[in-house]
């Protein structure tokens, strides 16, 4: 899907992702484009959000992070040098099971929580990172709070921190 002059590529590996929301690919490019209208990229971007489940997920994590279990998002940012055309950011990889689980666990419409976590792996892309460190962390949370507030997506950590 394309906005604005953005490259937004959803790929749905697994079809339960359909119920997720009317219209899934515009719901993606929305949350992405909500990212990006915090963190603006400086020009048109491509990127790449994948639509799975916990096995492949977990598949990923063990080979990239060395951690062989699953988890909601991984981000896998583009290391090349920019060329011509849209800047290639890299992939969003979302696991369906954990993001059941954990929008259960969370009383969080699955809804919400895909935005969050589509705009926390779109943010990881665009150079955020909370693991390195609690000011780090705050300044994400606090852009993820914006993105999602233009989305109309409550904060999600509110009453329960995620």
């Amino acid at each position: 899907m394309q906005e604005n002059d953005n490259e937004i590529d959803v790929s749905v590996e697994d079809e339960r992702w359909e119920d997720v929301a009317p219209d899934l690919e515009a719901f993606i490019a929305r949350a992405v484009e909500a990212a990006l209208a915090v963190v603006p990229p400086g020009g048109p971007i491509e990127i790449s959000v994948v639509l799975t489940d916990d096995p492949a997920v977990q598949e990923l994590n063990r080979a990239w992070r060395g951690k062989d279990k699953p988890t909601n998002v991984l981000s896998f940012p583009n290391e090349q040098p920019h060329g011509g055309g849209p800047r290639l950011l890299g992939d969003v990889v979302l696991a369906y099971d954990t993001m059941l689980r954990e929008s259960g666990e969370q009383s969080k419409p699955l809804g919400h929580h895909l935005a969050h976590l589509v705009v926390h792996g779109t943010l990881h892309l665009l150079g955020h990172d909370h693991e390195l460190g609690d000011a780090e962390a705050d300044a994400m949370e606090a852009l993820e709070v914006e993105a999602l507030r233009r989305l109309g997506v409550p904060d999600p950590y509110g009453d329960a921190a995620e």
